[in-house]
């Protein structure tokens, strides 16, 4: 079942807006912005936001300054775009964000379906990807979280590429994602200064090889900046598999157990808590947890979970845009990134007296 996902004032004014051009209720011009600020009662600032998100859907053509915008006719609107998704996992066809594309798509009027594979299945090997690539009938892509060099498998074939997430930096690929470096960095700081030395950060291969990735870095450097030693302990080695992450859990609690977990990904911090109840540990008395990531459920949390929120809905509206130009074939290459805030939650705290001497 869907999530519940509250739509912002912009969303909201915009599917309104969207309803009645499609009814037919504007035939040649919109209002100007003075009139339709009376008649719907929003903000000006609201107001333009979604009028720019009709124009970027193709509902609507800018005119100029002081100018009314022009309604577009179903035959003068954006193309159809069909795009295929290729997530990293099958879980992530249930996230909230990929359930938002989705919608959003549709509502644009673009088609979607998901690849026939995942990369988490390929073991994110370029060569094999390559072939099951070729097999799917794509118009265009969204590939999340993949690798640099998947990556660049799909710069060089001609259907046009959006990463999500990814190693994407400096490469002539549009994409979105989170900016989390600074947040991992502050969850660092403040688990050190709750006495916290023995920190392990669990995160996919992917994130690991061939070297750290940006937001993996800065946990690296703010470690070493508060004094400890940053080594494989602190962001240790894994086989992406059932069976290998909960190996990597019983190694490290065998014998110098971490104090604070920081865990990337919620199907992988659901594990590490089950992990941590079937040895008796509690959150935070005996072991502090921390996801990277945000989701609904943890709104229904008690304690709250200490995690890094993102806001998804403007990386969506990049992603819908993006779908829009390439549909009128206009090359589409920009990248962003959005703001992200630790979340304290309560399921860290203190170092358990005598832990780190252990």
């Amino acid at each position: 079942m869907p999530m519940l996902r509250i739509l912002s004032a912009v969303e909201q004014t915009a599917n309104h807006l969207r309803d009645r051009l499609l009814r037919g209720h504007w035939r040649e011009q919109l209002p100007g912005l003075d009139k339709l600020v009376a008649e719907l009662g929003v903000s000006r600032k609201t107001l333009v936001a979604a009028l720019r998100q009709l124009e970027a859907e193709g509902f609507l053509a800018g005119q100029g300054a002081r100018r009314k915008r022009q309604v577009l006719l179903q035959a003068e609107r954006t193309p159809a775009q069909h795009v295929t998704i290729l997530v990293h996992d099958q879980t992530d066809r249930r996230v909230s964000y990929i359930l938002e594309l989705q919608q959003e798509l549709t509502e644009a009027g673009h088609t979607f379906a998901f690849a026939s594979f995942t990369l988490t299945e390929m073991r994110m090997n370029a060569v094999r990807i390559a072939k099951r690539a070729a097999k799917e009938k794509a118009a265009a892509w969204v590939v999340e979280s993949a690798s640099r060099e998947v990556l660049e498998l799909f710069l060089s074939k001609p259907e046009p590429v959006f990463s999500l997430f990814g190693r994407r930096r400096g490469l002539p690929i549009a994409g979105a994602g989170p900016d989390k470096p600074k947040a991992y960095a502050e969850v660092v700081r403040v688990l050190a200064g709750l006495g916290h030395r023995r920190i392990v950060l669990l995160t996919r291969p992917a994130r690991r090889l061939p070297q750290p990735g940006a937001s993996e870095s800065a946990f690296l450097t703010e470690l070493a900046a508060c004094g400890i030693t940053p080594g494989n302990y602190h962001m240790p080695d894994w086989e992406e598999s059932v069976d290998g992450f909960h190996a990597r859990l019983d190694s490290h609690f065998k014998m110098t157990p971490p104090t604070a977990l920081v865990v990337d990904e919620i199907p992988f911090f659901i594990a590490a808590q089950q992990f941590l109840a079937r040895k008796g540990l509690r959150v935070p008395e005996d072991v502090s947890l921390v996801c990277t990531d945000a989701d609904t459920a943890f709104s229904w949390c008690k304690p709250s979970i200490s995690h890094i929120h993102w806001d998804s809905r403007p990386v969506v509206r990049r992603i819908v845009s993006w779908a829009g130009n390439v549909a009128r074939g206009r090359e589409d290459l920009r990248q962003m990134e959005v703001k992200t805030q630790f979340v304290h939650g309560g399921t860290i705290g203190p170092v358990k007296a005598g832990m780190e001497k252990r």
